[in-house]
Formats: structure tokens, sequence, C-alpha cells
């Protein structure tokens, strides 16, 4: 079942961020707490207090992000799929941006948990149907097999099934690139088959670390995280990107930042 937004959804609008060929529009689809449950409540940072919340509870943006390039408009990850009113969340925020839907020609997913495949697909007519018609979606090759094996409360089947074995699907290897400037590989740090992107176009790279690097604070300081498969590798990675990073000049984006989006590690 797909989820409506409070009557007064709380998220935000960034604006666009225009590098030197690329363009970055997070998505935000607002703050949300949550905690052992894995249910994403939403979050008023001028109104609720973090503290009436249950212990443990996380505070975290759900923020999927559009890039357009000369070669495409690319989507990554695909939020909660709540929708408001009838209409997904994901196509109201690129609309406002600018970004009419089928003009989207590139899904790329660093996994499936809810929270960044649940605008896979939305709820026409009483059918589930894709979501962006006109796009390709790029998964790893094993991640449905680790969806159906796991299940809820992490993965919701009924939002990601209706895309394996879609003629708009492609499995990813391991590593490899897509059409000559998308870089991808696979981590097994956040979840088994998680994977991170870079997409590089005239020098200019911006990295997209999904779960492994959700947040900015969490590259500049060892942190473990319990929730991680190998939160220990995650540790690692981020502090591997974030100086790696800082040589390149790459931006990276945070799904699960506030406060930062987007950052250049310095």
């Amino acid at each position: 079942m797909k989820l409506e937004l409070p009557t007064k959804p709380f998220y935000t609008f960034f604006v666009a961020l225009q590098s030197n060929s690329m363009t970055i529009i997070p998505l935000s689809e607002g703050s949300f707490t949550i905690d052992k449950t894995k249910q994403f409540v939403p979050f008023n940072p001028t109104q609720d207090d973090l503290l009436d919340r249950s212990s443990g509870s996380l505070l975290v943006e759900v923020q999927p992000f559009c890039i357009i390039t000369d070669k495409d408009v690319i989507l990554l990850d695909t939020g909660l799929g709540f929708s408001n009113n009838g209409q997904l969340q994901l196509h109201k925020n690129l609309i406002d941006n600018g970004i009419p839907p089928e003009r989207v020609t590139k899904v790329l997913l660093s996994h499936l948990h809810k929270d960044h495949a649940g605008g896979i697909s939305f709820l026409h007519d009483g059918e589930a149907t894709l979501s962006f018609d006109n796009a390709t979606y790029y998964v790893h090759h094993q991640e449905f097999e680790v969806a159906r094996q796991q299940g809820f409360p992490s993965f919701i089947w009924e939002e990601i099934a209706i895309l394996e074995n879609h003629v708009q699907l492609v499995l990813l290897p391991d590593e490899g690139t897509i059409d000559g400037y998308i870089k991808h590989q696979v981590t097994h740090a956040h979840s088994p088959q998680h994977q991170v992107f870079w997409i590089e176009e005239d020098g200019e790279i911006i990295f997209f670390g999904g779960d492994d690097a959700p947040q900015l604070k969490q590259m500049k300081n060892k942190f473990v995280a319990k929730y991680d498969f190998d939160g220990k590798k995650c540790m690692q990675l981020r502090q591997q990107w974030w100086q790696q990073g800082a040589i390149e000049k790459w931006k990276f984006l945070f799904y699960h930042d506030i406060e930062t989006p987007v950052a250049i590690s310095s």
C-alpha cells in the first residue's frame, strides 16, 4: 500500500546547484525519525522534539537527487514513494523543479530498501506501474534476491516486484561503467549488495554513496553503525572516499543529511 503524506507535509525544496557541466537537484521528501521498528515518522524541526521520540530514534532526510548531464536526466534512488492527493511526491518534486517525469532517462538504484526504492512504482487505477516510462532502471544483479529473502520491514516487495524482469531493467555486475561516463561498484557495506556511483563529465565527478555515505558528518568522523551490514567496512570506505574526493574534487551527494545535501571534500 502506498503511503499518503500528512496534510501539511514537512518536505522542502532546494535550489538546483549548477556545476561546470552538470546540474544537481536535491529532491527532498522531508525529515523523518526512524527507530528499531524501521518506520519513517515525519519530523518537523520547528515543531517536534527528538527527545519525544522513542529511544534510539535517528533523524534523517530522505532525499533522492536528479542530475542533468549532456546525455541524460538521471535519478539517484527514488525515495519513500509517498503520494500527495494521488500524485507521487517524487513526480511533484521533479515538476516543481521544471522537470517532467517523462524526461528522466536513467534511474540508478543504490539498493532496494524501502526508503530508496519506494518511488520505483506507483498505483494507477489500482495497478502498480513504473514511475518513469522512458527511463532505464539500473539495479545490482543480486539485489532482488536479497529483497526477496529479507522482505518486510526493510523491503516492500509490492513496490519493487514490477521492476523484476521488466524490459526497462538492467542488472549490473559488481563493477563497471554505464554509457562510458557512469561508474558503478558494489560495496557489500551498508547492505549485502549495496552499490555506489560516480558520474563524470568534462572532468567533473559527482559521487553518490547511498547509505554507505549518507551524511556529511559520517565522512568526517570515524563511525561504525549497528544498522549496517558491515559497519566497519562502511567506515573505512567513507574515509577512503573522502580522502580521494579531496584530491579529485568530487561533489558528494548525501541522501540522509538534513542540512547538507551536497558537499566538496577538503
